[in-house]
């Protein structure tokens, strides 16, 4: 055995943790029960692996203890203990357990806060512990949401399956909301200390790897896929040395993963190939756009409007129209792009980036003490200390 770091005690746990849950939700025939168990494995391992290294077969580790514990529970109930007992070691799920798995866990049925917290205890294995400190809340919210969720699923009958043919085209457009939301509290984080969760976004990234894994031809699977890596694959030029902020024009292109991108265009155009466009394959586009571009000044910005006229039709939101009049900055003029913000002042008063925006493109029409004002209020709308850092710089140049 090794002693394990960090991230590879994350990610072993990740993956196995998964595939446990896979194999005993159907053979205990109890959602709440699986996941239980499984817990219990992932606390054991946490506790002993980082002192003892991570085994040889980690799966086999993991499974040792949940079916321990299984049959300590269980040994009241004869006919389940008798399944259990018949439970093959190791085990060896299928591909669609975890695709069930993670369906489940999504369900409309319940809470999208509840599918988040679900999707990270079950599938990616974390600790509720873990994932009250991931978003910033008391561990015993946490805990009440899963605690909640898995009553929900027991008591409604939601069925461990993946969705008919008929309902999959919504179900799965769930499932990749919840990576999406994971993935954007992981890249800029809406509370706390910190500017970004780097392991939430690690998890949001496995998910949508495993999900194209065991869905290969969903193209907007590969689109999200593709997005995610998109952005991870500039990360180390994102913040500076004191974890500011450095905005696109200003990073350095060098430091970007440029093999990453070129996987992730790859991955894109496959996706593109089945002519079954979605929005985040056309987001996925979008961002290639930029990571594509050998300097700033090589930005191809009418190519990006059109993607954003194109994500306008499929996915129609204010927020969409906000990043197409930043787009429309470089190609009509920061006047134009102004009058198509202040359209959107009434959906977005409560956001942010509009007043950001907004103070850029008063700026570049020389209007700066309505700029200083627009910047003044975004500073009072988020807490993350990276755009508050950047906000009080702007605010410091008037």
């Amino acid at each position: 055995m090794t002693q394990p770091t960090h991230a590879e005690l994350a990610r072993v746990v990740r993956d196995h943790a998964g595939r446990l849950a896979a194999s005993l939700v159907p053979l205990v025939g109890d959602f709440a029960a699986a996941e239980d168990l499984v817990q219990d494995a992932v606390e054991a391992a946490l506790t002993h692996w980082p002192v003892e290294g991570i085994p040889d077969r980690p799966d086999a580790w993991l499974y040792t203890v949940a079916r321990r514990r299984g049959l300590d529970h269980l040994r009241r109930a004869h006919r389940h203990r008798q399944k259990l007992a018949l439970v093959p070691w190791p085990p060896e799920p299928r591909p669609d357990d975890r695709l069930r798995l993670i369906f489940t866990c999504c369900h409309p049925a319940l809470p999208r806060t509840a599918q988040v917290a679900l999707t990270l205890r079950v599938v990616c294995g974390l600790t509720t512990a873990q994932i009250a400190k991931a978003f910033l809340v008391p561990e015993s919210t946490v805990g009440q949401r899963i605690t909640r969720a898995k009553r929900k699923i027991s008591d409604a009958g939601i069925p461990y399956r993946v969705p008919s043919a008929d309902d999959l085209a919504d179900r799965l457009a769930e499932v990749l909301a919840v990576i999406y939301l994971l993935f954007n509290e992981g890249y800029l984080s809406t509370g706390g200390d910190h500017a970004q969760a780097r392991d939430l976004a690690d998890d949001a990234e496995f998910l949508a790897a495993l999900l194209h894994q065991l869905m290969p031809t969903e193209p907007e699977v590969a689109g999200l896929l593709a997005l995610i890596r998109l952005h991870r694959a500039r990360a180390s030029a994102r913040f500076d040395r004191n974890d500011d902020i450095v905005q696109l024009p200003h990073q350095d292109r060098s430091l970007w993963n440029h093999e990453a991108i070129a996987d992730a265009g790859r991955l894109l155009a496959r996706a593109a190939a089945q002519r079954r466009p979605g929005p985040y394959q056309v987001q996925a586009a979008i961002v290639a756009c930029h990571a594509e571009a050998a300097r700033w000044e090589d930005t191809d910005w009418a190519q990006i409007a059109v993607l954003y006229d194109m994500l306008l039709h499929l996915a129609p939101s204010p927020v969409t129209r906000l990043h197409r009049a930043i787009a429309l900055r470089y190609v009509t003029g920061p006047a134009a792009a102004l009058a198509e913000v202040d359209r959107l002042a009434g959906d977005l008063d409560g956001y942010h980036l509009f007043h950001a925006t907004r103070a850029e493109l008063l700026r570049d029409v020389g209007e700066t003490a309505r700029a200083r004002s627009a910047d003044e209020r975004a500073l009072t709308l988020t807490t993350n200390p990276a755009q508050r850092s950047l906000l009080r710089q702007r605010l410091s140049w008037t």
